[in-house]
């Protein structure tokens, strides 16, 4: 769990660090971190869960005609941001949405993982415990400041300096997360250059999802102070291998881990096999939410060691879930479809219904593919119950829409908003003539 603060310590420590600011953040249906940023003078109404906010503005919320909405600071999520001005810092805490009538709003992302959580609850267990790996790639600013398409090395996976060029960035990056009390596990150059990875600790979902959204600021605001730009997106560059954010899962109950069984097949228990079951069920239908955006699905393809074909293994990296050699505390599993473009809150909250569907139903895993996926022909893969994952936004919003788990565990507010805010954004793709288009057919018709 993350650390406790109560009221007073909160109010200690502003007064140690000369915080003058405060952020009431939070995370809109995209994925987008928002705030309302507040001076000291009105704490005391923000923790009494009297701010209030246009709710209209943000995607996927409400109506113009019913636009009010009241921030809920999570105290546990205080922290001070280490980089701002001595004269005058900055601190933030990460809020839940809730209607003027004090009701929880169920088109707030946090709360709806909260909610599926609850149900998780009620089937017994006490966490869902996860651990991600974001990756990101650098590019250089230009001399006003906007990003451009020039990398910033040429490194790769596991490259040092001076191949590595990002590596001061990076460090910088550590220390602050470190500072504002992240426990870094690794850092290190990926495969593609100018891709790079740090890994954070585990922790359970709300908090870890929390944890992404810091995250990603902090790698954005650091990078920002090396000229440089960070970004998420799954696939700025042809030719070399997209951004993923592989989810590590397990479920735990009275300080156990549910996945081990000393004595089980691969020490793994039957509701991990149900668990795993459940997430391949469903993956293909999951998509549309671990994958969010048009630009998602030119990673999701062949070569670049990105999986598009639902398939499990203990040991071959190229399905879509593997199961790490640790065990005991440690067993878990790990969707690797996952990119970093997703809402956090979303993707967790349908993974978690996957698999706590498939331990409901006590579904049965397949047999594990252990052979490169990538090599086999399309008869192949149909011969070991292998499917590929959507090709397209537009076929993954079609699969997301079957899925009666999914479209619950989003909820009626968010699954209806998500499906408009998504169609839009094909459509606009699909009718866009790009610039691929016009080298191919402009002189040849």
């Amino acid at each position: 769990m993350g650390k406790r603060f109560t009221r007073e310590a909160i109010i200690q420590q502003i007064k140690e660090e000369n915080v003058r600011f405060i952020r009431l953040q939070f995370t809109d249906m995209l994925g987008n971190i928002k705030n309302v940023e507040i001076p000291l003078s009105q704490l005391d109404k923000a923790l009494a869960n009297e701010m209030m906010f246009d709710g209209s503005s943000i995607e996927g919320f409400v109506r113009i005609e019913e636009s009010d909405m009241k921030l809920y600071p999570d105290l546990d999520t205080f922290v001070v941001f280490p980089w701002t001005s001595d004269k005058g810092k900055v601190a933030r805490f990460i809020c839940d949405i809730y209607n003027p009538d004090g009701t929880p709003f169920e088109g707030c992302p946090r709360y709806n993982l909260k909610r599926n959580l609850k149900k998780m609850e009620e089937l017994g267990f006490d966490a869902f415990n996860i651990g991600t790996e974001p990756e990101f790639f650098l590019f250089k600013l230009d001399e006003k400041g906007n990003p451009t398409l020039e990398l910033n090395d040429h490194g790769g996976y596991f490259d040092l300096a001076p191949t590595d060029l990002g590596e001061n960035c990076r460090r910088d990056i550590v220390l602050e997360l470190e500072e504002m009390g992240f426990e870094i596990e690794a850092s290190h150059h990926e495969v593609a250059p100018g891709q790079h990875e740090i890994d954070f600790k585990y922790s359970d979902a709300v908090k870890h999802a929390d944890d992404i959204q810091t995250f990603k600021l902090v790698v954005k605001t650091i990078a920002r102070k090396h000229n440089l730009h960070a970004t998420f997106m799954p696939k700025p560059l042809f030719g070399v291998n997209g951004s993923g954010m592989h989810v590590n899962m397990s479920l735990f109950k009275d300080g156990e881990n549910v996945f081990f069984a000393e004595n089980g097949d691969m020490q793994l228990s039957e509701k991990a096999f149900s668990f795993l079951a459940g997430i391949l069920e469903h993956a293909t239908n999951f998509t549309a939410v671990t994958n969010p955006t048009v630009n998602s699905y030119k990673r999701l393809v062949p070569g670049y060691e990105a999986p598009c074909y639902v398939a499990w293994s203990g040991s071959n990296r190229s399905p879509l879930v593997r199961v790490p050699s640790s065990r005991g505390l440690s067993t878990r599993i790990e969707a690797r479809s996952v990119d970093p473009s997703a809402n956090p809150y979303l993707a967790l909250a349908v993974l978690l219904a996957s698999g706590l569907d498939g331990i409901e139903n006590n579904m049965e895993a397949p047999v594990a593919i252990d052979r490169n996926i990538y090599v086999m022909n399309k008869a192949e893969r149909e011969a070991n119950g292998i499917k590929d994952l959507p090709a397209t936004l537009a076929d993954a919003l079609e699969e997301l829409q079957k899925d009666e788990v999914l479209v619950s565990a989003l909820g009626e507010h968010l699954y209806e908003h998500f499906i408009e805010a998504k169609e839009i954004e094909w459509d606009m793709f699909r009718t866009t003539v790009h610039p691929w288009e016009r080298e191919q057919y402009l002189t040849n018709y």
